[in-house]
């Protein structure tokens, strides 16, 4: 029996650590960026359908890009509560880029 005890030990090592590996890739999500998204991105966050999406890149077409990510709220049928649950995952900030020679 003590001879099976340090292969289980050790395969229930790896798996609790792939599990963990895992959980701290799912919250390394890339930021969605609002002043570039397209629809199809944009349905990506919490609560937005593709008509809300499509509102948000009429809005930004119509008003000019968002100067912060609470911005969002000033489209229609977008409000704190969707604002809460998404603020974590959009941001309206250039993608770094390296510069070119």
């Amino acid at each position: 029996m003590k001879y099976l005890l340090k292969p289980f030990a050790l395969f229930l090592i790896i798996i609790v650590g792939m599990i963990l590996a895992q959980a701290l890739r799912a919250q390394e999500v890339e930021k969605i960026n609002i002043n570039q998204a397209s629809v199809d991105e944009l349905i990506q966050l919490k609560g937005i359908g593709p008509k809300l999406a499509e509102r948000i890149v009429r809005y930004r077409e119509e008003h000019g890009p968002f100067t912060v990510p609470e911005d969002i709220m000033k489209v229609k049928g977008i409000g704190p509560k969707k604002w809460e649950a998404n603020k974590h995952h959009i941001t309206v900030k250039e993608p770094l880029t390296k510069p070119t020679r």
